[in-house]
C-alpha cells in the first residue's frame, strides 16, 4: 500500500495486480457554485488530465473510485449526464478494469456509467484478503473488519495554520489513525441492532465468521483538490469532542483513535499527530 505523491491517490499491488485507488471526484460540482452566482470553468478535464498521467506512470490493471464521483446527492445535473459518461469512457480506455464504491454524493449514478464499469456496495470491498474500502458514509460490512487496513475517503481532510503574519494556509492532507478492533465491532454490531453482546470479537466470529483483524484506517484526500475540507486540527472541546465533528459512523465511533492519528502532506511530509498540531490551528 503505498500513497502516489504528491497526488491524493494510493496504489496497492499483489503480485502481477496493480489496483490505483482515488476518491472524491464531485464532478459537477461547478453547477452547484454557478447557481450561487460563482462562475468556475469545468474542472473536469483537469481531473481527467491527471488521472490519465497517473495512470501512464503507475500502469494500473484496476482503477477505483472510491465514491462521490459525482457532486449532487439524490439526482444528475445536466453537466454530470454530459460529463461523467464521456469520463469514464476515456479512463476504460486506458485500464482493464474500472470499479466503483457509491458515496452518499452517487444518487442515480448507474445510468451515467459504461456497463464496463463495476459497482460494489456502498458498504465495501476486500481487496487482497487484508485491505477494506469503503466510502466512510456508512457502516462497513462485517467482513471488511477482517481486514488489516479500512481505506476511506468522504472526510476531504486538510490541515488549517496561521503563519506568524497572520496568513491562513490550507493543505491536504493524508490521515492515518489507530483502529480499535473491538470497539469498531461494538458499534458496528449495535448499528445492526444485535443485542446481548457480551464479547464483541466472539460476536463477530459466531454471527458473520469473521475474525476480527482491523488495527489501522486510512483517510484519503479528495482527488479533486479544489474542494473544500474537514480541519483536522481545529481545536475542540469535551470528551470525544473531535470524533463528533466528523459527519461519518465510524470516526464518531469509539474504535478509532482519531486524536493520535497522524498526518502527512501529499509529498509525504510527516506533520504530527492531530493533538501536536492543534497548537498551530488557526
Amino acid at each position: 500500500m503505498m500513497p502516489i505523491r504528491p497526488f491524493s491517490a494510493l496504489l496497492l499491488r499483489r503480485g502481477s495486480k496493480r489496483v490505483m485507488v482515488i476518491v472524491d471526484l464531485h464532478i459537477g460540482w461547478e453547477a452547484a457554485l454557478a447557481e450561487r452566482g460563482i462562475h468556475v470553468p469545468s474542472q473536469t478535464p483537469k481531473i481527467l488530465e491527471k488521472i490519465t498521467q497517473l495512470i501512464k506512470n503507475n500502469k494500473p490493471t484496476t482503477l477505483v473510485v472510491l465514491g462521490d464521483v459525482k457532486h449532487t446527492i439524490a439526482k444528475a445535473e445536466m453537466e454530470e449526464w454530459r460529463d461523467i459518461p464521456d469520463f469514464f469512457e476515456k479512463i476504460g480506455e486506458m485500464v482493464q478494469e474500472v470499479q466503483v464504491i457509491p458515496g452518499n454524493h452517487d444518487g442515480n449514478l448507474t445510468p451515467l456509467l459504461p456497463e464496463s464499469v463495476e459497482i460494489f456496495p456502498s458498504n465495501g470491498v476486500v481487496l487482497f484478503g487484508d485491505t477494506g474500502l469503503f466510502h466512510g458514509h456508512t457502516w462497513p460490512a462485517p467482513e471488511l473488519l477482517e481486514c488489516q487496513n479500512l481505506i476511506i475517503g468522504h472526510v476531504h481532510p486538510i490541515i488549517v495554520v496561521r503563519d506568524p503574519l497572520g496568513f491562513r494556509i490550507t493543505r491536504q492532507v493524508w490521515v492515518k489513525a489507530r483502529c480499535n478492533g473491538a470497539e469498531l465491532a461494538r458499534s458496528l454490531l449495535k448499528h445492526l441492532k444485535i443485542k446481548g453482546v457480551k464479547n464483541p470479537v466472539d460476536s463477530l466470529r459466531d454471527r458473520f465468521d469473521v475474525e476480527l483483524r482491523s488495527t489501522q484506517l486510512l483517510i484519503m484526500p479528495s482527488f479533486n483538490e479544489f474542494l473544500g475540507g474537514k480541519s483536522m486540527n481545529r481545536k475542540s472541546r469535551g470528551k470525544n469532542a473531535t470524533s463528533k465533528m466528523f459527519i461519518s459512523p465510524v470516526l464518531r465511533s469509539e474504535g478509532i483513535d482519531i486524536n493520535n492519528a497522524e498526518l502527512y502532506l501529499l509529498d509525504g511530509t510527516f506533520l504530527g499527530s492531530i493533538t501536536q498540531l492543534r497548537t498551530v490551528s488557526s
